[in-house]
């Protein structure tokens, strides 16, 4: 069978049939005249079945011994990341992603003072605006330039920059309402001082721990393959989360706490949920914080900082408009709720500036980012991914 005939059976352009030939999705040969034949078995497979498309499942495998994803939630190197998150801090969590060893112990994880204040410099001509994840950019950037061992590469000096990294990008970041509190204690503590508004109930600054602990690390998030990617060419620790916060901020991704966010400062009362989810479908968009692409059955994570969220502010007026949305949700059928809707409801109810939930993301998630990245500093060659081309031939 010619490619015109094919092309004729499958209803789809020539250009079309060469990218399935180029895919080995069919076979071509040359014919006695030099022109290209196709099996006609194969076509009329490809014509019953229908034409190819893209799953939306990986397609892509990495072997990684960091986070297993199971049926409805991570295990951080076999240990269920819900359970872990019930006692630990970001740093025992990282402790345990990057070396594998528990350690009861916290050491307080610090920045050098005159790197912070460059970070803390760099910022002074951005606008008011700004997102607090865009200011992690900045940051992650300065700390970088006032690091000149930050090509150093072995497991332990890896760790040493992520402790300082984190540290530095939790310091740099201003307080809100322009406070001064004291650069000290656990990472969560030390954010939670910078981002909380100033009417927030304390109990939720415990909540803040829980959900970092729990958004360390996602096996291979979108994020993480481009630090994984970045670590395979050898790029140093700065870089590598670098690659991670510039995937972060996607609507699909952490950015979705972005959107959770404004749906419920535009939801004054319960009753405006479902006009609130309704403008967002009209334009075009996704109800933000709603179904996984791993999680068919459920974001085991979601329920479990929403209990959190409920345990430590019972009866918060605002409950009662996500309450609101939820329901409005499971009554319309949408998807299971996911991390990101209890990440966004977090940062509402403490009153933490526009964003907040994606700078929260993206300091736990560094964790996890510098792990997967100390797995490629480990292999001898790098990730080369390939395309599937679907354009004409030459």
């Amino acid at each position: 069978m010619t490619v015109e005939e094919a092309a004729g059976r499958l209803g789809v352009k020539t250009a079309t049939v060469y990218a399935y030939v180029s895919r080995g999705v069919l076979t071509r040969r040359r014919g006695a005249d030099g022109r290209s034949v196709l099996d006609s078995e194969e076509v009329e497979r490809l014509a019953l079945r229908g034409r190819p498309r893209r799953t939306g499942r990986p397609e892509l495998v990495i072997e990684s011994a960091v986070t297993l994803l199971g049926a409805d939630r991570p295990y951080y190197r076999g240990r269920d990341a819900i359970v872990l998150s019930d006692t630990w801090h970001l740093e025992h969590a990282a402790g345990w992603l990057w070396t594998g060893v528990d350690r009861d112990h916290l050491d307080p994880w610090t920045a050098p003072a005159e790197a912070v204040a460059a970070a803390r410099a760099a910022q002074a001509g951005l606008p008011v605006s700004v997102l607090p994840l865009e200011r992690l950019q900045v940051i992650v950037t300065t700390l970088a330039a006032a690091d000149p061992v930050r090509l150093t590469l072995e497991p332990a000096a890896v760790a040493g920059i992520g402790q300082s990294l984190v540290a530095g990008l939790v310091d740099a970041l201003p307080a809100v309402g322009g406070r001064s509190p004291a650069v000290e204690g656990p990472v969560a503590e030390r954010l939670w001082a910078k981002l909380a508004g100033a009417g927030a109930a304390p109990a939720l600054a415990d909540v803040l721990r829980y959900a970092m602990v729990l958004l360390a690390d996602h096996e291979l998030a979108a994020s993480t393959l481009a630090a994984r990617v970045a670590a395979s060419v050898r790029a140093d620790p700065y870089a590598v989360v670098a690659a991670g916060l510039g995937v972060v901020s996607g609507a699909l991704h952490g950015g979705a706490s972005l959107g959770t966010e404004a749906m419920l400062a535009e939801t004054s009362e319960p009753a405006e949920a479902s006009a609130a989810m309704g403008r967002r479908l009209r334009q075009g968009e996704r109800v933000p914080g709603f179904g996984h692409a791993v999680y068919r059955a459920g974001d085991g994570r979601a329920p479990a900082l929403l209990a959190r969220i409920r345990a430590a502010v019972p009866g918060h007026p605002r409950l009662a408009v996500a309450d609101a949305i939820l329901a409005e949700a499971d009554r319309r059928r949408l998807p299971a709720v996911n991390v990101d809707f209890a990440l966004g409801l977090l940062a509402h109810l403490a009153g933490m500036p526009r964003g907040a939930g994606e700078a929260i993301f993206g300091v736990a998630r560094t964790v996890g980012w510098l792990a997967h990245a100390m797995e490629e500093y480990a292999h001898p060659t790098k990730l080369r991914l390939r395309a599937s081309y679907t354009g004409p031939l030459p």
